[in-house]
């Protein structure tokens, strides 16, 4: 065992392909894949398996994670490197067509004034607070054509996703009251929703909520059946706002398993506004006979996703967006099989994604970020093996 897992981190080499991509300028995007664009037309609904405009064109998801708000910090990662337009500039340049922007409840509770040093490239932003920062920079990543779909990440302002049972679901008032330093019930989850999304409720680019990133419970004992019918209240609540919305749920066992969905759907109050959403990882599928996904051969790899979510894309049920994956910029040969495995499944079903993450620095002690797709200045793009996989899937 030991043998085998030290295998996995050998570090890989890069095939032909991606050297050769990583030596050639990055290829524009076509403005034809972004929302803003004349020939889509909102809102945006779902049909089967696509999300979909209303004269039933597709909009596929192409997405990146740009995080922060989640954090200790309070706000989305960059803001002391480069302008909030700059970024989105450089998110739009690498072809992606929307982003998500994950939250913490406690930045909604507390909403502190944002220190001066980290707003250094957005001196107009100087004396707002936490939820004003984060407004003004999904409105510049919409001023740029660039849909955004908002995500509740976690309870407490830190890194996701740890053991800590305080964090593993969307309420933990059951939980002693001494044991989680943030508390809240899920009225005030969903009150925190409403105070978030009422601010875009005039913005038609911010196109939907993710509700909640990861749901696992206490070691993985979330049962479906509690998160659907949460999501349920959650998803309603938002749709009286506005109707037109896109309300995204996932999967349990760490946003992985949608095998529930088949036994219980969940059912919104409006019709065609259901996007499910799946996370998968080098170090998912631990503890199931295949073992981890940066272990397994494809035909196991694919048998799992059929499983686990797969199975509503093929079967046209309805939409997956695969919300988040990602794999470092030096990757063992065990993160290589991973990736290979996904990218050749995401590309044979089409489908829509969202790469975790764009950010080069973490926010807890500036830490480097290994899933970065642009150097420290937020501008210079990464052109590796990732970069090269998502453009050829983008452009399908």
């Amino acid at each position: 065992m030991w043998k085998a897992e030290a295998a996995l981190s050998k570090p890989w080499k890069p095939d032909d392909s991606s050297l050769a991509f990583s030596k050639r300028p990055l290829p524009p995007p076509s403005n034809e894949t972004f929302l803003s664009s004349a020939g889509y037309k909102l809102p945006l609904r779902t049909k089967g398996r696509d999300i979909v405009d209303q004269n039933g064109k597709r909009f596929k998801l192409s997405s990146v994670n740009w995080y922060g708000a989640s954090d200790e910090l309070f706000i989305p990662g960059g803001l002391d490197v480069q302008h909030r337009d700059v970024i989105a500039s450089t998110i739009r340049s690498l072809g992606f067509n929307s982003v998500r922007m994950p939250y913490s409840d406690e930045m909604v509770i507390s909403n502190p004034e944002v220190p001066l040093r980290l707003l250094a490239a957005n001196q107009d932003l100087v004396g707002k607070r936490a939820l004003d920062v984060f407004e003004a920079t999904v409105t510049a990543l919409t001023d740029a054509g660039l849909a955004v779909i908002v995500n509740n990440h976690i309870t407490t302002a830190t890194w996701c996703c740890g053991a800590d049972p305080c964090d593993a679901g969307w309420a933990n008032d059951f939980l002693p009251g001494s044991l989680c330093r943030v508390r809240q019930t899920e009225a005030e989850w969903i009150d925190h929703w409403v105070t978030v999304m009422t601010r875009f409720v005039d913005n038609p680019l911010v196109i939907g909520a993710d509700l909640r990133n990861e749901v696992r419970g206490l070691w993985g004992t979330m049962p479906w059946e509690r998160w659907a019918a949460a999501a349920e209240r959650a998803g309603n609540a938002l749709l009286r706002i506005n109707p037109d919305w896109l309300i995204i749920v996932g999967g349990t066992e760490s946003g992985n398993d949608l095998t529930g969905v088949r036994r219980r759907p969940v059912e919104l109050d409006v019709a065609n506004r259901l996007v499910y959403s799946a996370h998968v990882y080098s170090w998912s599928g631990w503890g199931s006979m295949g073992g981890r996904y940066s272990k397994r051969t494809y035909a196991s790899f694919v048998k799992a996703m059929r499983q686990n979510w797969g199975y509503l894309v093929e079967e046209n049920l309805a939409p997956v967006w695969i919300g988040e994956f990602g794999a470092p910029d030096r990757p063992g040969i065990g993160d290589a099989n991973y990736w290979q495995n996904l990218l050749r499944y995401l590309k044979a079903i089409d489908a829509d994604f969202g790469y975790w993450a764009i950010n080069p620095r973490k926010p807890k002690d500036n830490e480097k970020e290994s899933y970065s797709l642009v150097e420290d200045d937020w501008v210079t793009p990464v052109l590796d093996y990732r970069m090269k996989d998502m453009t050829e899937l983008m452009r399908q």
